[in-house]
């Protein structure tokens, strides 16, 4: 899977995918699954870099000790917006406000749709951000935009 990345605004943000074929009803709902659950981790400031001690210790987590005073001094990273998705031939899209999320975030998606990709459903292509030549953009859609019913 290719992964590119144009114009990227973290508050307005379009995702696009294109598959290795049209793809099924099963195959769009499985691949916005995978979606709709990194948004939810989002939503629950799952991707906050600056808090990761789990990481930060190492390969021994034996009897770790988790200091709960540091996780609430960080500032909170949580994804605010989802739209809806949107497909046209072998693509797919949806817009996101990803909010004070960290980019760890990316990594976590991109890595996902990677082995999602190997395993289940091709996806040949991944663009963060920016816009498709020939799918354009409602230029009303904005991080105001309420889609999503996880917002």
């Amino acid at each position: 899977m290719q992964i590119k990345f144009r114009e990227f605004n973290p508050f307005d943000s379009w995702f696009w995918w294109q598959f290795s074929t049209t793809p099924s009803a099963a195959e769009k709902q499985y691949v916005e699954e995978v979606f709709r659950s990194w948004f939810f981790l989002g939503k629950l400031g799952g991707f906050n870099a600056e808090n990761i001690q789990i990481q930060e210790t190492g390969l021994d987590l034996n009897y770790l000790q988790y200091d709960e005073d540091y996780a609430d001094q960080s500032f909170m990273a949580l994804m605010h917006n989802m739209g809806e998705f949107e497909y046209q031939g072998q693509w797919g899209r949806c817009w996101f406000d990803l909010g004070t999320s960290d980019a760890i975030a990316l990594d976590v998606l991109v890595n996902a749709l990677r082995q999602f990709s190997k395993d289940y459903v091709e996806i040949e292509v991944l663009c963060i951000g920016g816009q498709n030549n020939d799918w354009s953009i409602d230029q009303d859609y904005s991080s105001f935009n309420n889609g999503d019913s996880y917002n």
